[in-house]
């Protein structure tokens, strides 16, 4: 049996050392490493090292009792959590570290909304029992009262007769192991095979706790872990999922996929879709990973992971076969920074560095400002910066900086309009009208088709969709991307003979910009979703911050001498706060933040001042239009333009 699992945890507590132990007791290391002797087996790049943390999601094949597991180690750090996302998507089990002292923190509580997200099944190992202050009891209640009630503590090998708590536990969530239980009738292999069925429907959470550090517990847990779990990839048809992709030292690209079923051979044509386009290529090369080694094999089949060569239009999340795209991602960046390099740089060298990394993050989001001759990225916090800096150092030996990071602002409409674009210079012709409105919170672009073949073509109809998808477009405000809008193309007008490449995208942008400029339009900026908790006596000031940074919240919720405060906030008024938090809570006080999407800008016209975009001298976009007139093309402002448009 081929099972995949991942280890997850709040940065700190612990999870590689786990991983180690794992390892080490499956005969897969000799010896057992620690991450602060720069030597654990999964953190194989020097900056890891350097650093203590993982930032790279790695992984490791052991074999234990007839199975094949396939172990992925994965960044704790929030700043990191876009990469622990992509690797979920192929989980069939996950593992949580929670520390016995610090208990449940504000990234256990994003790692659990992601599992749950992804309907990953998932125990808890209590790591750091060793430690002073550690309370494995406690952090039981923690998890009942922060992430599910349908945890229970497995104390004892599932080789012993189970305990007399877990066989209550199932008892009162089955009605058939009621009734057994009832009747006395109390079976250990029945108990333990719906244990299996309900753990794997996200109705049970096991836990166990013991020292990764001190090799406490480690092999105990895995033994019952390795009884509880199953997988099934009997499925004869191919179906992978990709979830990473990656570089090697020779900078051949890797496609890192789990097969969910049939197999894949070296020269074997694999298509997939990219977009719109179907694409054919023949794997050159498959690799089975083990840290940072490898071994080349023939074939792969239904539950292995594999790095794929050969693929170069491939994506993080892109499903192969009958096999859905990725859903959409939580963890979304909410910052962007300028990447500052010395003009005696090749540019050109900057750029592939970076296409790369954005290649393997695609949360990245590079853009290249061409009329600036400006790289721009998006990052979730300061650390990824400092670790990026690093990176291009050390792989492509690039000394660049980063600009101070600002948040990602958006734009969008408060109401209906009309825009028209027409485009005529001599021997070109193209008019679009548009419909623009607002859209939900959060809906991004959406388009509506309500042109008439009679009136416009179907290819030039479709031009139009293709012009209105194949970029961001700007606002009038800030030159912000623009979101939430269902945009309707009403009607337009090409020519046989004059209409031409490029027409019909001059008249698409004029005519979405020319509705802009007539719009009530609002600026958009991120917000997180929090939540806190701190003694009674902070409950005031977090209260009072929470406001001073235009924050809302919900009645306040106590436990014993606690409070739980929930609500929403600006990210830019609120990405510092925890370690205020932490700071004026002498470190008691728990604060979790995910973004939660896109909202009324707080200070909309300070925002606007400070940016301070101007709209006419944006080279790309123009709202006026250009007709034809005695064999001389001229330009209409927009607000002129309506009156001159061709169409009825």
């Amino acid at each position: 049996m081929k099972k995949t699992i991942g280890v997850i945890a709040h940065v700190d507590a612990g999870k590689t050392t786990f991983s180690e132990g794992l390892l080490y007791h499956t005969d897969t290391i000799r010896e057992l490493g620690r991450v602060d002797h720069q030597n654990s087996y999964l953190d194989t790049h020097q900056i890891e090292k350097e650093r203590g943390i993982t930032i790279f999601s790695e992984q490791a094949v052991m074999k234990y009792k007839g199975d094949t597991y396939y172990l992925i180690d994965t960044p704790g750090h929030v700043d990191f959590s876009p990469e622990m996302e992509r690797t979920i998507m192929v989980m069939d089990y996950a593992i949580i570290i929670v520390s016995a002292v610090e208990g449940v923190q504000g990234h256990t509580e994003t790692v659990w909304e992601l599992l749950k997200k992804h309907q990953i099944p998932s125990f808890f190992f209590i790591n750091k029992t060793d430690r002073v202050g550690a309370d494995v009891d406690r952090v039981i209640e923690e998890i009942r009262a922060n992430l599910t009630e349908d945890i229970c503590l497995l104390s004892s090998s599932l080789t012993q007769e189970l305990d007399e708590e877990i066989i209550e536990f199932m008892a009162e969530r089955n009605d058939k192991l009621l009734g057994l239980y009832l009747s006395g009738n109390y079976s250990k292999e029945i108990w333990i095979a719906q244990m299996k069925k309900i753990i794997k429907e996200n109705q049970l959470y096991l836990s166990a706790s013991g020292s990764a550090l001190h090799d406490q517990g480690v092999i105990q847990f895995f033994d019952n872990f390795h009884q509880l779990t199953e997988t099934n990839y009997n499925d004869q048809s191919l179906k992978a999922r990709i979830y990473k992709i990656g570089y090697d030292d020779q900078r051949n690209r890797i496609s890192f996929m789990k097969i969910l079923g049939g197999s894949i051979e070296v020269r074997d044509q694999l298509s997939y879709i990219d977009g719109e386009d179907k694409i054919n290529e023949k794997i050159t090369q498959l690799r089975f990973y083990n840290g940072e080694n490898y071994q080349t094999v023939d074939s792969a089949d239904a539950g292995q992971l594999v790095g794929v060569m050969g693929l170069s239009k491939t994506k993080a999340g892109m499903g192969i076969g009958k096999v859905d795209s990725a859903p959409a991602y939580k963890m979304i960046p909410t910052l962007r920074s300028k990447v500052i390099f010395d003009s005696s740089t090749n540019i050109r060298e900057v750029l592939t560095a970076f296409n790369i990394l954005n290649d393997e993050d695609p949360s990245l989001q590079l853009s290249w400002e061409e009329e600036l001759e400006e790289i721009q990225i998006k990052v979730m916090g300061p650390i990824q910066l400092e670790i990026l800096k690093e990176v291009v150092k050390d792989r492509f030996d690039l000394e660049v900086e980063f600009g101070e990071p600002g948040i990602i602002y958006k734009e969008t409409i408060n109401d209906q309009v009309f825009g028209y674009g027409h485009f005529e210079p001599l021997k070109h012709y193209a008019e679009v009208h548009l419909k623009i409105e607002s859209g939900a919170r959060d809906s991004g672009i959406i388009f509506e088709n309500l042109a008439h073949v009679d009136d416009l073509s179907q290819g030039h109809q479709n031009l139009v969709e293709q012009h209105i998808f194949e970029k961001e477009h700007r606002g009038l405000l800030t030159g912000s991307t623009l979101t939430d809008l269902k945009i309707s193309l009403v009607t337009g007008r090409g020519h046989n003979k004059h209409t031409s490449g490029g027409d019909f995208r001059e008249a698409t942008y004029r005519a979405l910009r020319q509705g802009l400029e007539k719009a009530d339009k609002i600026l958009l900026e991120p917000y997180y979703g929090f939540k806190i908790k701190v003694g009674l006596d902070d409950m005031g000031r977090v209260l009072s911050d929470i406001q001073k940074a235009s924050g809302i919240f919900e009645p306040p919720e106590t436990i014993e001498d606690k409070v739980i405060i929930k609500g929403e906030v600006p990210v830019a008024t609120f990405m510092n706060y925890p370690t205020e938090l932490l700071a004026f809570t002498s470190g008691k006080g728990m604060i979790n933040l995910v973004f939660s999407g896109y909202d009324i800008c707080h200070n909309q016209e300070e925002v606007i001042e400070r940016i301070n975009y101007d709209k006419d001298a944006d080279m790309e976009y123009s709202s006026s239009s250009v007709f034809c007139a005695k064999g001389q093309g001229y330009v209409v402002p927009w607000y002129e333009a309506e009156e001159k448009m061709h169409c009825g």
